[in-house]
This record gives structure tokens, sequence and C-alpha cells, in this order.
């Protein structure tokens, strides 16, 4: 079976080779890898290096459209019987990807969610982003009776042919709410396993805003009452 590895990248000059490095070196039980990288309508040199690494799919969009819309357009080019959703900074490690896989090729689950809170229980980083994260965490349980620790993590992995039926229309970043919410309606178990997570501040890059919490909870109550 094969991996395909979806990363969308918006402005991520300083860590887009690194990241890719990473995933091309990381081995995932002998599977085949197939790297998908969109470059969100960068406006920094992002899209000039993208260009120069082989071994990649690389997709240009002409103007930023945000991370939904980039990982959508990931989907149509992906090919694996498995996906995995890598953002391009270096906030999750690739080699944690076995962790992730193996519930799926054991035949365990059809979805798999990383968990920071799992794997990293004691770790401190910006209040307004960890207590933000476990509310949006408590809505989601609360709204489709489901038991997980972390809802707006990045790294989430699918069976290919459940994600693609989902009929997502995220553009920014509330493609983790939705597609939450749209396999939590077709009661799909999600399984989470432990990751670990190295956290960047808005300094460095970091794109969340509270803005972006607001909008995770209303996209969660939307698709609570519709598809």
């Amino acid at each position: 079976m094969k991996l395909s590895i979806i990363i969308p990248a918006y402005n991520e000059e300083k860590t887009i080779s690194e990241i890719i490095k990473k995933v091309k070196i990381q081995d995932v039980f002998g599977m085949d890898k197939e790297i998908v990288v969109i470059d969100d309508g960068s406006t920094d040199d992002t899209s000039n290096i993208l260009k120069k690494i082989k071994g990649i799919i690389a997709i240009k969009h002409d103007k930023n459209k945000g991370k939904g819309a980039a990982i959508r357009t990931g989907l149509k080019k992906a090919t694996g019987g498995i996906i995995l959703i890598q953002d391009a900074d270096l906030e999750l490690t690739p080699e944690d990807y076995p962790l992730l896989v193996q519930p799926i090729l054991k035949g365990n689950a059809k979805v798999v969610f990383g968990s920071r809170i799992l794997g990293n229980p004691d770790l401190k980083y910006n209040p307004l982003f960890y207590f933000g994260g476990r509310f949006v965490t408590s809505v989601a349980n609360l709204l489709f009776n489901i038991h997980i620790t972390d809802e707006p993590i990045g790294y989430k992995v699918f069976k290919s042919d459940v994600i693609k039926s989902l009929n997502l229309k995220c553009e920014r970043f509330e493609f983790c709410p939705e597609v939450t919410a749209k396999i939590a309606k077709r009661k799909i178990s999600i399984v989470e396993v432990p990751v670990r997570y190295f956290p960047r501040t808005t300094k460095e890059g970091k794109k969340l805003g509270i803005k972006d919490g607001i909008s995770a909870i209303w996209t969660l109550i939307k698709y609570r009452f519709r598809d």
C-alpha cells in the first residue's frame, strides 16, 4: 500500500526543505511514499525552493486560498491508499509516522489522529494555543459524543476512500473541525496515538489566531446540523 503525504505550505521558506527531507528519509514499514506539496500562493522563496527538490509532486496556487483549499487540491492528486496530512513547519516530526499509520495497516482504524496531549502530558507552550485547543476539543466531544484529546492536531491520517468521500468544503484552518465533524457523524471511530510536539511562536511563523479558534467552533456547530 502506498502512503500519500500531503503538505500544504504558505511562506515556509525556512522549513520546507527540512520537512521534505525528513519525510523522504522516514521509513514507514517499507511502504512506498508519495509526497504532494501545495504551495498556497507563497510570496517568499518557498516556490523557488520547491522547484529544486526532486521526487515530489509540487502544485502551486496562483494566490493564497488557505490550508483547507490546499489540502483539497492535494487530495485530487494523491493516489495512495493511506493519506497523511503534514504541516510544512517543524512542529511535528515524521519520525512518528509509523505510530500514526500502524492502526490502519493492522485494520484497527480507518482514521487516526495524533495527540500532543497524550504524547507530551507535561509540555508547556503558549496558553492561548493550548487552552484554545483544549476548548475546541471539548466542544467537538460534546457535539458529536466522541472522546478525543486533541482535535486541532495537524497530524491526521485516513484511509483514502474515507477522506475522499467527505465532500470537504474547507478553505482555511477549518479543515480540522470540518473533517472531525464529518467523520464523527458517520460514526467512524477516531483512534488517537501520542505524537511529539515542538511548538513555534507567532514570530517564528505560526499563523493561527483567535479568529481561527472562533471559526473552528462555528464549523463544528455548523456541521453538527448540516452535511
